[in-house]
C-alpha cells in the first residue's frame, strides 16, 4: 500500500464516523492542528473527532486537488483542499479549507503522524 492509498483509506475511514476505523491509520503520537484546537495523541484526537461527529452527524469529508509535496521511501506529505458538508441543528452547512497530512512508513505500513487544517484564502 502506498501513502496515497493510505490517504484514500483515511478519508473513507473518517466518513464512517467510527474512530476505531480512523485509528488504524494513525501513529499513536499523531498531532493534529485544527483551527480551534491542537490535539496530541490518540485520546485527544478521538475526543475531537467524536465531538465533531456529534455536532455534524451526517458530515461527509473529502479531499480535492491532492498534491504530494514529499513522496519518499519512508515519509510522505500531501497538501490538498478539504471540503465538508452536513447538517448542524437541522441546517445544511458546508465548508472548505487547506490541509496538510504527514505520513511515515512503519513496520505495519503507512501511518498518519500529523494533520494541519486551516481556512482557505479569502
Amino acid at each position: 500500500m502506498t501513502a496515497s492509498d493510505t490517504l484514500a483509506r483515511y478519508i473513507a475511514a473518517t466518513n464512517t464516523h467510527d474512530f476505531d476505523e480512523v485509528e488504524q491509520l494513525l501513529d499513536p503520537s499523531a498531532v493534529y492542528y485544527f483551527g480551534d484546537a491542537t490535539c496530541a495523541g490518540l485520546a485527544a484526537v478521538r475526543t475531537y473527532f467524536e465531538r465533531a461527529w456529534a455536532l455534524i452527524p451526517d458530515e461527509v469529508y473529502g479531499a480535492e486537488d491532492v498534491e504530494w509535496v514529499v513522496d519518499a521511501a519512508d515519509a510522505a506529505v500531501a497538501v490538498y483542499t478539504y471540503r465538508w458538508s452536513g447538517h448542524i441543528d437541522g441546517q445544511a452547512r458546508s465548508g472548505r479549507g487547506r490541509a496538510t497530512n504527514v505520513f511515515h512508513r512503519t513496520g505495519s505500513g503507512w501511518r498518519l503522524v500529523h494533520e494541519h487544517l486551516s481556512a482557505g484564502p479569502s
